[in-house]
C-alpha cells in the first residue's frame, strides 16, 4: 500500500498546490497533469513526473498508470479524501494527479510554424497545440497576451500536444522574425481575396491565428502580412480560431505530404 498524505501542511502537496498558479509553474519550472492520459502521455514521451498523487478510493482503477508511473521514476502517494477538493480543477475528477517536468522540445527545421497572437480561451489554444502537434509543425509560436499554454485547462485541452510540439514564448515581433526566418506570413481571417487552398504550403511558411473575437493584436501591422481565408456558406461570418487554424494546418500538412513523400 502506497504512503498516504493526511495533511495540506505536507511540503510534497503544497509543491503540487502551488502548480495550479502561473507563478507557481514558473518558479519551479514544473507541471500539473491532471487524469491518467495526460500522465501516460507524459510519460511515452519522455518526460516522465517526479511525483503522482491519487486517490485511496480508486487505486483499483488506477493500478495500470501507477504501475506505469511508478516504473518510470515517479514517487506514488495516495491522498487523503477531503484534501482533492483543493487540488483537482475537473467537474468530475479522475483520481489523479502528478508533478512533471516542463518540457523542453528543441523546434524541428522544415520551416513551418503556427504563431498564437491574442487568443485567450484554454480550450483554444489547446486545441490549436494539439493540431500543430498532429500535422507536425515544427514550433508553435506564442506572442505576449495569449493565455499561459501550461494552465491546467490548457493541458487537458492538447491532450498531450505540450510534450510533442515545441512552444516558445516570444518576447516580441523581433524574436518572431528570428525564429521563423524568410517563412512567408499568413493571416487567417474571415475575408480575403485569397483562400487556404490556394496558398502554397509546401514553402517555409507561419500561419498566424489571432483571437475571434478581436482577431491578431501585435502582428497586425506585420510587414508582408498575407490575409487568407477559409470559404464558408452564406450567413456564417466566422469559424472558432481554433478550428480555423485547424483546417488550415492540415491543408498544409495534405500538401507537404504529396510533395515530400513522392
Amino acid at each position: 500500500m502506497a504512503p498516504m498524505i493526511t495533511s495540506a501542511a505536507n511540503p510534497r502537496y503544497k509543491l503540487a498546490r502551488a502548480l495550479l498558479t502561473r507563478r507557481g509553474r514558473q518558479k519551479h519550472h514544473r507541471l500539473l497533469l491532471e487524469g491518467p492520459r495526460l500522465i501516460e502521455d507524459s510519460i511515452s514521451a519522455g518526460f516522465p513526473p517526479a511525483l503522482v498523487l491519487f486517490a485511496e478510493e480508486a487505486a483499483s482503477v488506477l493500478a495500470p498508470v501507477l504501475a506505469m508511473a511508478a516504473a518510470a521514476g515517479a514517487e506514488v502517494l495516495s491522498l487523503k479524501g477531503e484534501l482533492w477538493a483543493e487540488l483537482c480543477q475537473t467537474t468530475t475528477p479522475q483520481g489523479v494527479v502528478a508533478v512533471a517536468p516542463w518540457p523542453e522540445i528543441a523546434p524541428g527545421q522544415e520551416g513551418w510554424s503556427l504563431i498564437v497572437d491574442g487568443v485567450q480561451d484554454p480550450g483554444n489554444l489547446g486545441t490549436l497545440l494539439r493540431s500543430a502537434a498532429a500535422a507536425g509543425l515544427d514550433q508553435v509560436i506564442l506572442l505576449p497576451g495569449v493565455t499561459d499554454p501550461w494552465a491546467p485547462k490548457v493541458l487537458r485541452a492538447g491532450m498531450g500536444a505540450h510534450f510533442r510540439v515545441a512552444i516558445r514564448m516570444a518576447r516580441d515581433l523581433a524574436q518572431v522574425e528570428a525564429w521563423i526566418g524568410p517563412a512567408q506570413r499568413l493571416l487567417a481571417t474571415a475575408a480575403a481575396p485569397t483562400l487556404y487552398t490556394e496558398v502554397d504550403w509546401t514553402q517555409p511558411s507561419a500561419l498566424v491565428i489571432g483571437s475571434e473575437a478581436e482577431g491578431p493584436r501585435l502582428t497586425a501591422s506585420w510587414s508582408g502580412l498575407r490575409a487568407i481565408a477559409i470559404p464558408m456558406a452564406r450567413g456564417m461570418e466566422s469559424l472558432n480560431a481554433a478550428v480555423a487554424g485547424s483546417i488550415i494546418l492540415f491543408e498544409a500538412q495534405r500538401q507537404r505530404r504529396a510533395r515530400f513523400s513522392s
